[in-house]
């Protein structure tokens, strides 16, 4: 009867044992998911924070573009009546281009950012890498007119901002006589887009008066 009871014993140990080793490969296990699970999780959150710190410094180039864009204008304000495809300048503001590329695919109404897509008839102006970090920045501007031609003229619709011009009442028999000029300023719609690394697409616009 004893041998009985040592032999019942030493066949509990062995079934208790046993199951405290299967219980301790499932707790290995499940620790090694969890750790590769807390891995995959950091990289993913490095990444994350790598392509918003990309994104964040493409947005800060556009203001090169948006500046570029701006010196162009001045520089050919007599001229601004007319398209300057090799500019990237359009009299008009183009209601139905789809500037992004998003709204359709495989038209005719988008835009060919430095060879993007040659098929489209809107071309970009391209400045090329602006710094170190290999942006490249292209801008397009529209005027924000219906038809090219004159601003002023009745059948054109732009928007604009009447601004009154200088005058004097210096010789004017009364104030009411002498009428002080009312020009209209053209809004410009600048649209800067970047090419930063890792393929780091980002869009700015900009609108100035002139």
């Amino acid at each position: 009867m004893a041998r009985m009871t040592r032999h019942s014993a030493r066949a509990t140990r062995r079934r208790e044992e046993g199951v405290v080793l299967l219980v301790a490969l499932i707790v290995l296990v499940a620790m090694t998911l969890a750790g590769l699970g807390m891995m995959r999780s950091i990289d993913t959150g490095t990444l994350v924070a790598g392509n918003i710190s990309f994104r964040e410094g493409a947005l800060a180039t556009s203001d090169t573009g948006i500046e570029r864009a701006r010196a162009w204008l001045q520089a050919n304000a007599t001229a601004l009546n007319v398209d300057n495809t090799s500019a990237g300048y359009y009299s008009t503001r183009q209601d139905m281009l789809d500037i992004t590329g998003n709204r359709t695919e495989g038209g005719a109404d988008g835009v060919d950012w430095g060879g993007s897509d040659p098929t489209q008839p809107v071309k970009a102006f391209s400045l090329g890498s602006v710094d170190a970090s290999g942006n490249q920045v292209f801008y397009l501007i529209h005027r924000l007119c219906k038809t090219p031609g004159l601003a002023n003229l009745t059948t054109n619709s732009c928007t604009v901002k009447g601004v009154v011009g200088t005058g004097s009442t210096q010789g004017a028999p009364d104030y009411s006589s002498i009428a002080f000029s009312l020009n209209n300023l053209v809004y410009y719609r600048i649209t800067v887009r970047v090419n930063g690394p890792k393929n780091t697409v980002s869009y700015a616009q900009g609108f100035i008066l002139l």
